[in-house]
């Protein structure tokens, strides 16, 4: 029977910290609680990250990109050195790779100089910064409604499937999506609490976390602005010293995102430009196949949050609605209604791109969670009461387990990579290729090959040789009969499993 006996003890261990979490809420130590939650968190992180393979959309791009900052820190590069000729339009095989904003590549980068060219170190960001924020979002459940509020809500991000995996690398936009939401949670727990304490520190502090989310994945990090003037109004803080605050914050904004796209701009015009007017194409042209009807990110809440959240969403419309004013259940609904109707709106739909408002939705339902332990439902309809109470915390820990897959066994790329590090290191020369490979950038990551999917002419081939290059061909597909002639070319069988 093909059962992962890591799994179970992992999951075993999990539940035992999240038993302690609950027996601590009971008692209403919160803070000892959120620790349990917090190494609970980290160890599903942890765990689902030691896969050891490199995933393909889009870990492995970030993967290589972030090692080549190694060698070459002055811009990000996909190839090193490229040999063919490559369109400066195609992010997975050009040369200067700015197809995103580049944060998240120096600061993997900086991981891998420290514990190494693998993907554990590859991974660490993401696992620290995740962890972190399962205390972010503590804080921002504290500070809008309560602590048993922001515990829950805490506890639902900790064991949310699709955050596990994108700290994994296992879907796409991965790494990236947990940087920038991290840095926007970061950034806006800061700004709120520079409006409740009135400290600047936090007020600079918040402003440059959003410079750095936008460093990460452009300007949807400014959805901060709107919740912190509803916040500031709220507090009742003037609107001249809103408007002067807002300026300072744009100025520390800028200050810290500009100078890299004003670098671009100037060094690679050509990829700049092309990077730039792609971006902008997201709002009106579904690309690379992720065009969606509008209705995709409310339909997709169901499967990320739990089939249930649609209760807590309509009780959080009901409540603001009979009672119109400017509280934190209306900074709520704001931060989940300017999400939700932005990215319906644009043409290309990612799930991962709602998950900017996830604390939002995170606290929602906790908030309702302890709204109806506490209504007139206990009273007129016990039973369904605890129905809902029960899968709004259940319907998440199945998701969760089908994400994490703890109790299967996990492949691994070991042997694979193991042939491909044999390889590298028995060609001394330092100048070395391999063509017709079915995984060039898995190659790359793995060995100092330049490795490309296809072969090139015999007129190519035989200039890399007079260029002193030492010339491998994988047999993984059919190779033309020229070729096959060549005697300076050394074929080996490396196919990927």
């Amino acid at each position: 029977m093909n059962i992962s006996i890591e799994g179970i003890t992992i999951i075993t261990i999990c539940s035992y910290l999240y038993y302690l979490s609950y027996k601590r809420i009971k008692l209403k130590c919160f803070e000892r609680a959120l620790s349990f939650i917090i190494i609970a968190g980290l160890i599903l992180r942890v765990f689902t990250s030691f896969d050891f393979f490199l995933h393909d959309w889009d870990e492995k791009y970030h993967a290589l990109v972030a090692k080549n900052l190694l060698t070459s820190i002055d811009v990000p590069r996909l190839y090193l050195t490229p040999l063919l000729e490559y369109n400066y339009q195609n992010w997975t095989g050009n040369h200067f790779w700015l197809h995103k904003q580049p944060l998240p590549l120096y600061v993997i980068s900086g991981s891998m100089y420290f514990f190494g060219e693998n993907v554990i170190a590859l991974r660490i960001p993401s696992i620290t910064l995740g962890t972190i924020t399962i205390y972010v979002i503590y804080q921002l459940g504290k500070l809008l409604f309560s602590k048993k509020i922001g515990v829950l809500a805490s506890f639902l991000y900790s064991i949310n499937g699709l955050i596990i995996e994108l700290t994994a690398g296992r879907v796409a936009t991965d790494h990236y999506d947990i940087f920038f939401t991290s840095l926007i949670f970061s950034s806006l727990l800061f700004l709120l609490r520079s409006v409740k304490n009135q400290s600047s520190f936090y007020f600079a502090l918040g402003g440059a976390l959003v410079g750095l989310a936008i460093l990460t994945k452009w300007l949807p990090a400014l959805i901060v602005l709107p919740l912190w003037w509803i916040y500031s109004w709220k507090n009742k803080v003037s609107l001249n010293r809103i408007l002067i605050r807002t300026l300072v914050l744009i100025i520390i904004i800028t200050v810290i995102s500009l100078p890299w796209q004003i670098y671009i701009h100037n060094h690679y015009p050509l990829e700049a430009a092309y990077e730039s007017e792609f971006n902008m194409r997201h709002l009106y042209e579904a690309l690379e196949g992720h065009g969606h009807p509008f209705y995709f990110h409310i339909n997709r809440m169901r499967i990320i949050f739990g089939e249930l959240v649609y209760l807590p969403l309509i009780w959080l419309l009901y409540s603001w609605f009979k009672k119109p004013v400017i509280n934190n259940k209306f900074i709520l609904l704001c931060w989940i209604m300017i999400s939700y109707i932005f990215f319906s709106a644009v043409a290309t739909k990612m799930q991962g791109y709602i998950l900017i408002c996830a604390p939002a939705i995170f606290i929602m339902i906790a908030a309702f969670f302890f709204e109806i332990q506490n209504s007139q439902w206990q009273i007129k309809a016990p039973l369904i009461t605890k129905l809902i109470s029960v899968l709004l915390i259940a319907l998440p820990i199945r998701y969760a387990l089908e994400r994490i897959k703890p109790f299967e066994k996990r492949r691994t790329e070991v042997e694979w990579t193991k042939q491909i590090r044999l390889e590298n290191d028995r060609i001394q020369n330092p100048k070395k290729v391999i063509f017709n490979t079915c995984e060039p950038i898995k190659v790359m990551f793995y060995s100092d090959l330049i490795a490309y999917s296809n072969i090139p002419s015999e007129e190519k081939l035989c200039e890399l040789q007079k260029e002193n290059y030492s010339i491998l061909v994988d047999d993984c597909s059919l190779v033309p009969a020229n070729i096959q002639n060549l005697d300076f070319i050394e074929f080996r069988s490396l196919s990927h499993k």
